[in-house]
């Protein structure tokens, strides 16, 4: 349990400190387009403790998430569109959705916007949303005007909230960190169990 507090903790100083470096976007806007595509973790993982480090810059740690996590769709999306039969089939079965697809893609004719929308903006793993829209020929331009509102919705409000209370929520954070860890872990596995369930 120590071992586990204290491999937090360094986890948790990196990600603080590495807000002051001038890699750190480039680390979490890589994470954020590939969470779009193929990368289980999302990009919360650098944009929290990032943005309680920085708080006056939480906006532009947003929008680097959300303009990478979009590019990061497009190429989930095309993954679904042109390479479903090989890649994009290999990865929906990665995360174990494989005898869903087909009930997600007939969803797509009636509330594919809707789809596009709600899973955007919940911890539900976007890529499975990006891959199956490709492959259900969803419109494209749609599709990324829906992906720019749900994710820059989702990180935004993120942002809204740790530019505001960041101190105060840092305090918390850091004296109960495991309890932290663990919830968002537990948000993570709770938006893949949901998919499950609704794919």
């Amino acid at each position: 349990m120590v071992v586990h507090r204290a491999m937090l903790r360094r986890i948790y100083d990196w990600c603080i400190d590495a807000a002051h470096k001038p890699y750190a976007l480039w680390i979490m806007g890589v994470v954020s387009f590939a969470e779009s595509s193929f990368f289980p973790v999302p990009p919360d993982v650098m944009l929290v403790p990032m943005a309680l480090a920085r708080p006056e810059r939480a906006w532009l740690y947003a929008s680097v998430c959300t303009a990478t996590s979009v590019l990061g769709g497009i190429v989930g999306y095309a993954i679904g569109a042109l390479l479903y039969d090989s890649v994009g089939h290999w990865l929906i079965e990665l995360y174990g959705y494989g005898d869903k697809v087909e009930a997600f893609r007939a969803g797509y004719a009636e509330y594919g916007a809707w789809i596009i929308l709600l899973k955007g903006l919940t911890p539900i793993p976007y890529k499975l949303v990006t891959i199956t829209s490709g492959f259900a020929n969803y419109n494209i331009w749609l599709f990324i005007v829906l992906s720019v509102i749900a994710r820059g919705g989702r990180f935004f409000v993120v942002a809204i909230l740790l530019n505001r209370y960041g101190d105060w929520i840092r305090v918390r954070i850091e004296k109960h960190l495991g309890l932290w860890v663990a919830l968002g872990a537990g948000v993570l596995v709770l938006g893949f169990v949901v998919a499950f369930r609704m794919f």
